[in-house]
């Protein structure tokens, strides 16, 4: 037993030295970016403006589109209203330039190729699917999206939705958008396949927003995170005596993986669970999959489900 203690603090001892020399090389990393507010520039404009800002922003103008289609954006009260909040609520964007800053950094530390993007803020109109985007050389953030989950403009939404709306969330859609297409799509739609593939994505979020809560990184409450710890067992034992792991039913996605109030064991337990509890499940197995094997990041997007869970040593405790 005491040379079991004496290799663990070791393997800790090593563990950490490596942690450290990534942030050192990390931080040597040069980033350079100003973040571009599209949204004052527009909303503060007079349609006489408009051609100079169709000129500096030609793709956030889509062809088709009569100039009375943004001119008239300019004159809608609500859109003005909206734009208040928005200004209200990030007058200034010092904080998030730091905190992208450092998400640049890791980017291009896991992924050289990656130059650091040009990052424009604007205001969407509140939709979910185009809140934060990160596409090769460009970050568009949708800073209406961020107010806040008890923010009126979000009322119609859903409690599991409205934790998307919060300023923490800015980060992790950013990553979420980044993965798009780095993760090899499963080639076959079993339930163990869905949730590594989502397992993935959020270890992503653990490796280029490290300082970023657990929590936050899958838009649960810390209370949610908790309850997935706490019964990680029995959730873990439900999907194996229920042979879920290698069934393609598509209920299960809508069951255990898509977002919902809650996930459905058909139990008592139900009205406690949060949402997407197979995408958290999946988390932890790439976590020990990577905690077990000599892997680089690239080669884990890349590596199928079935090698991951095999070679994971995944096993919760009771």
């Amino acid at each position: 037993m005491k040379k079991f203690f004496i290799f663990s603090f070791f393997i800790l001892l090593f563990s950490c030295k490596e942690e450290d020399k990534t942030e050192e090389k990390v931080a040597e990393i040069p980033v350079k970016f100003n973040i571009e507010r599209f949204d004052k520039l527009f909303y503060e404009s007079k349609p006489s403006d408009l051609e100079s800002i169709k000129n500096q922003y030609p793709f956030l103008f889509p062809s088709g589109n009569h100039d009375t289609v943004w001119t008239n954006k300019l004159s809608d009260p609500l859109l003005q209203k909206l734009y208040g909040e928005v200004i209200n609520k990030y007058s200034e964007t010092n904080k998030l330039e730091d905190e992208l800053s450092d998400f640049f950094k890791r980017v291009q530390y896991y992924f050289p190729k990656y130059n650091t993007p040009r990052v424009i803020t604007l205001i969407s109109e509140v939709d979910r699917e185009a809140k934060a985007i990160y596409a090769d050389s460009i970050a568009l953030i949708s800073l209406d999206c961020y107010l806040g989950k008890d923010h009126p403009f979000y009322s119609d939404f859903p409690d599991y939705q409205r934790i998307t709306f919060e300023e923490n969330q800015i980060l992790p859609d950013l990553v979420s958008s980044f993965c798009y297409g780095k993760i090899a799509s499963p080639k076959d739609r079993n339930f163990l396949s869905l949730i590594i593939y989502h397992g993935k994505e959020l270890y992503m979020k653990d490796k280029l927003i490290p300082n970023v809560s657990e929590a936050n990184k899958i838009a649960y409450t810390e209370q949610q995170l908790a309850w997935c710890k706490e019964n990680e067992y029995q959730i873990w034992s439900y999907f194996i005596d229920n042979k879920l792991l290698y069934d393609s039913n598509v209920k299960n996605e809508f069951r255990f993986i898509n977002e919902a109030p809650f996930s459905k064991f058909y139990q008592d337990i139900d009205a406690e669970s949060p949402g997407r509890v197979g995408q958290w499940i999946g988390w932890q197995i790439v976590r020990s999959y990577m905690e077990n094997n000599d892997i680089s990041l690239s080669e884990l997007l890349v590596t199928d489900a079935k090698t991951i869970f095999e070679n994971s040593k995944y096993k919760p405790s009771k």
